[in-house]
């Protein structure tokens, strides 16, 4: 791909800037980072999911910064990761110890533990609010008044460890059984994505994917190929802790290790049945599992990342969302972004030469119709 260096360009460049800065500021008005962190909950979790980084403020800032746009955000902030030091690896991190906000199953009504509805955007009317566009601080402070007057749930009915659905299901043989598998994950932001591909790095992509990708290629596997129909086991959401193995020490107890702080996760088991053929003319339908986790409370991400696991598992031929290529290749937000970006570059020369052939081609067509 050829291009032509452009010359002269600097004043006008920074003209563009500082319009830029005027575009923002026009109005006067001015939002914080806070309030940022605060009201914008879920851009901000999507932000840190598709940068790969865990850090409300500075996703907030990415997004003041980026003027609302989640592709030019999630672009700063995963560029501002990649400033940053590796000093520890965490230890391996368990769901099993989530401290749960929120819980639900798709496969059972009575599950061990039951139901948590928590906080979710499921159970209201989309329908506007526009008490919202004169919403004041006093409304705020009687509400939360009001709220802190209801009596809490009683902490001993709230289990921290839950039975997870997937083991019911397990237990009846419905399900294989959990495998160790000890490999050595893959760190895609250390060493590039190679195919074929590990679980550990398809997974890695597909939490750092671009949200609507991931949601559209999960629909896609549903909707348009028709080869499976998943079925949420279990959705979670909540806070895991995570540990470093003690710094002073060459080798460490299991004991040492160091709690750093936590952080909130969306975690989701989807049942995909199995049809096998066990004898001729004789099937058997097992199911079996796909996996999807990300930062924040990115539900319908961490459903999509979950049938597109099975897809990826279960390759079919023939089938792009079942290509681990066609799927970790254009799932990425700064790669999509950036290529299609760059075709605002300029592309003089091979425009040109394009334009040329076609010239000469006409001219050519011309020529032998006389």
């Amino acid at each position: 791909m050829g291009y032509v260096a452009v010359k002269g360009g600097e004043a006008a460049i920074s003209e563009s800037i500082k319009r830029l800065r005027l575009t923002r500021l026009r109005e006067r008005q001015i939002i914080t980072v806070s309030s940022i962190k605060s009201c914008l909950r879920g851009l901000v979790d999507r932000v840190m999911s598709e940068a790969s980084l865990y850090a409300r403020d500075l996703a907030a800032l990415a997004i003041k910064q980026a003027e609302g746009n989640p592709e030019e955000a999630t672009f700063l902030l995963r560029a501002y990761r990649g400033t940053l030091p590796r000093k520890y690896y965490s230890r391996l991190v368990t769901t099993d110890d989530m401290a749960i906000e929120r819980r639900i199953s798709a496969t059972f009504k009575d599950i061990p533990g039951g139901q948590l509805l928590g906080a979710s955007y499921d159970y209201t009317h989309r329908l506007l609010d526009f008490s919202l566009e004169t919403e004041e601080i006093s409304d705020m402070e009687k509400w939360l008044e009001h709220y802190s007057k209801i009596p809490p749930a009683p902490l001993d009915s709230l289990p921290q460890k839950m039975t997870r659905v997937a083991d019911i299901v397990r237990q009846e043989g419905l399900l294989a059984a959990k495998t160790e598998d000890n490999t050595p994950p893959q760190d895609v932001t250390r060493q590039s994505l190679s195919f074929p591909a590990q679980r550990s790095e398809r997974l890695q992509a597909l939490t750092r994917g671009e949200t609507g990708a991931v949601t559209a290629l999960g629909y896609a596997a549903i909707r348009g190929y028709g080869l499976l129909h998943p079925t949420v086991a279990e959705l979670r959401v909540g806070n895991v802790p995570i540990t470093i193995d003690y710094p002073l020490e060459e080798t460490s107890d299991p004991g040492d290790a160091l709690y750093i702080g936590r952080i909130q996760v969306t975690e989701v088991d989807s049942l995909i049945p199995s049809i096998k053929e066990t004898a001729p003319g004789k099937k058997e339908i097992n199911f079996c599992i796909g996996y999807g986790v990300c930062y924040g409370q990115n539900e319908t991400k961490a459903i999509a990342m979950s049938v597109l696991d099975f897809c990826l598992e279960n390759p079919v031929p023939g089938s792009p969302v079942h290509d681990e290529e066609f799927v970790l290749t254009h799932v990425d937000p700064v790669e999509a972004t950036g290529f299609i970006s760059h075709l605002k570059l300029p592309h003089y020369v091979t425009f040109q030469s394009e334009l040329d052939s076609a010239r000469k081609i006409r001219l050519g067509g011309a020529h032998e119709q006389l």
